[in-house]
């Protein structure tokens, strides 16, 4: 069995089949956690995962490139949402109400996202704080429910790091999603306790970044696995598409496997221990009990 801890489902690029990929996600022993980016993606990933009695969870939140700033034009994507949506404030009463739902086992993605940003200094530093409000927020509600954490950074985990010490929640838990950082970022995070997400983006080269050595330092029993469909297909499942004469066009469940294979290759342990332990690994975080 395998867990991918972070999917999007609940995304447009599965308005028409999300059904048919889930069946065959689950008929392969594959769990997953359909995770919000905003409300209206968490409300979908909360109606799917109830409509399912075990293999479907959801997370809710809000990612914050969808925060409203009024300081950043934002960028919608055609994968995730149906139609053009507006950016949204954090709503502490209306996601907490979806977060009851008992399919529900963090808040997230939240964190803090630097990649597009205002030009000028002063509205820079207006928009981090903007993050960091949003995002405390949200830290607040995990808290309050006893949730974990799906927590996004891109560009920002210095701030990241010192955010979540200045937040006066020690007993906050959970997982630095898709990371991208260095060596001592990571073990930053493993000494706050938190888990590590992989995904398909390790088989790729980013200048500064060693995915290889990342996955060897960080313990077998802070590791999570996950895909972030319906992006960043592993190359693994788009060589294997195109043997076949298939073009693979994106990500799903189903090939987390390609993640669990190569970070067992890395760890230098069997497949099968790899996907015991990072699927109790998931258990623990979330509290997956079914």
């Amino acid at each position: 069995m395998l867990v991918d801890t972070h999917a999007h489902l609940n995304f447009n690029a599965y308005r028409d089949d999300a059904d048919e990929v889930i069946r065959r996600s689950l008929a392969n022993d594959v769990w997953m956690i359909n995770v919000g980016s905003q409300y209206e993606t968490s409300k979908r990933a909360v109606e799917i995962a109830e409509k399912y009695e075990k293999g479907v969870l959801a997370a809710v939140g809000l990612h914050p490139m969808h925060l409203e700033t009024g300081l950043v034009k934002i960028k919608n994507d055609s994968e995730e949402i149906q139609i053009k949506t507006k950016e949204e404030e954090f709503n502490y009463e209306k996601y907490k109400e979806l977060a009851r739902s008992p399919k529900v086992v963090a808040i997230g993605e939240t964190g803090l996202d630097y990649y597009y940003r205002p030009k000028t200094k002063v509205k820079i530093q207006e928009f981090k704080e903007k993050q960091k409000k949003a995002f405390l927020k949200q830290l607040d509600l995990a808290k309050e429910l006893n949730l974990a954490v799906i927590f996004h950074c891109r560009v920002a985990h210095q701030d990241l790091i010192q955010t979540i010490q200045q937040s006066n929640n020690p007993t906050i838990r959970g997982v630095i999603h898709s990371f991208v950082g260095t060596k001592e970022q990571l073990q930053e995070y493993l000494k706050m306790g938190f888990y590590i997400g992989f995904n398909g983006i390790i088989f790729k080269k980013i200048e500064g970044i060693d995915f290889e050595e990342n996955i060897k330092i960080a313990p077998l029993e802070k590791i999570l696995l996950e895909t972030d469909c319906p992006y960043l297909t592993p190359l693994p499942a788009v060589a294997s598409a195109e043997a076949s004469a298939k073009p693979l066009t994106r990500n799903e469940p189903l090939y987390v496997k390609y993640i669990a294979e190569k970070v067992a290759e890395i760890k230098k342990i069997d497949y099968q221990k790899l996907s015991e332990i990072t699927t109790e690994n998931a258990r623990n975080l979330f509290k997956i009990t079914a």
